[in-house]
């Protein structure tokens, strides 16, 4: 004979969906953005930022950039660690 299963009767909530807010991009000037587009690499702050730990390139959903931006943003930082300005991997 199968034994039945108890099923523990705890009530399940739905959890309160929290309101998901837009990230800015950091590459915008003042809610704008800079035509035409173009990442400094030698603004070793501001990539440092769009990189993680590890030295990678964080990803459009991390950091609120636009595609548009988000390319801009990939080549100064491969430009920065080709001039020794930023490592090629982290800590």
């Amino acid at each position: 004979m199968p034994r039945k299963l108890q099923v523990n009767k705890i009530s399940k909530r739905r959890a309160k969906s929290k309101i998901k807010t837009k990230k800015k991009d950091p590459i915008f000037v003042e809610g704008r953005r800079p035509r035409p587009m173009y990442v400094d690499y030698k603004d070793v702050e501001l990539l440092k930022k769009l990189t993680n730990r590890q030295g990678k390139v964080l990803s459009r959903r991390k950091s609120g950039c636009t595609a548009i931006s988000q390319h801009a943003v990939t080549k100064a930082i491969k430009r920065a660690r080709f001039m020794a300005l930023i490592p090629y991997v982290g800590e």
